[in-house]
């Protein structure tokens, strides 16, 4: 049995969903342009960088989930599924879970994008487990804040093993264990996997991964 990891964002989707989660909300009127569209810009440009301040950017991406109705969100959720993420989601990365899983893998989605945003998609795409960053409810509303360990660089990792341990397992568990990723801000978790695979990788991750050796595809 080999455990399959993969990140979401630029990876199995052609774009970023935690992105386009906000840039969905203010063409809905909901955020205002002005006050967010540069924030979303400014915040992305980070993440890219690898310079991205998790809890400031959690800040700006939670709070709007608490000034509406779960019912509401999951109105919206189902929009934004239909004109954003389904034309995303490429033929070759379909193939390429559906290929994991018919072979019988355990397979994960473990991305920093909150589990609101990321939990249908990753339905969608088949895969039962995701890792995520977990926004913090009561009484079935979200709060605004974060719950637990955000899912991001080496809280990656954090999750991933608190993931195993709660099923009993651990990395040798499994026959191989594979993580397929576009991003620099992944290579904790890329340097814990047997096989780590670089996916139409950003610059820093692309040059990581050709000095290591490292496995280089595309799902574009």
């Amino acid at each position: 049995m080999k455990l399959a990891l993969f990140d979401l964002d630029n990876t199995l989707l052609s774009g970023d969903s935690d992105f386009e989660w906000s840039q969905f909300m203010i063409e809905q009127g909901v955020l205002d342009r002005e006050v967010f569209e540069s924030k979303n810009l400014a915040f992305y440009d980070q993440y890219k960088a690898g310079t991205l301040d998790i809890n400031e950017f959690l800040d700006f991406q939670l709070k709007p989930l608490s000034r509406h109705s779960r019912e509401v969100l999951n109105d919206w959720h189902a929009e934004f599924m239909r004109r954003k993420i389904r034309p995303m989601m490429g033929d070759l990365a379909r193939n390429l879970v559906s290929q994991h899983l018919t072979a019988g893998d355990v397979c994960v989605v473990v991305t920093a994008t909150n589990s609101f945003v990321t939990a249908p998609i990753v339905r969608e795409f088949g895969i039962n487990y995701l890792i995520a960053t977990d926004p913090e409810e009561v009484n079935g509303q979200f709060t605004g804040r974060v719950a637990g360990v955000p899912s991001f660089r080496e809280g990656k990792v954090v999750r991933m093993e608190s993931w195993l341990a709660e099923r009993g397992w651990h990395w040798r568990s499994f026959q191989q264990t594979i993580f397929y990723s576009d991003s620099l801000n992944d290579l904790p978790l890329l340097a814990k996997v047997d096989r780590p695979v670089a996916v139409d990788p950003d610059a820093t991750l692309r040059q990581h991964a050709e000095q290591a050796g490292w496995e280089i595809m595309s799902l574009r």
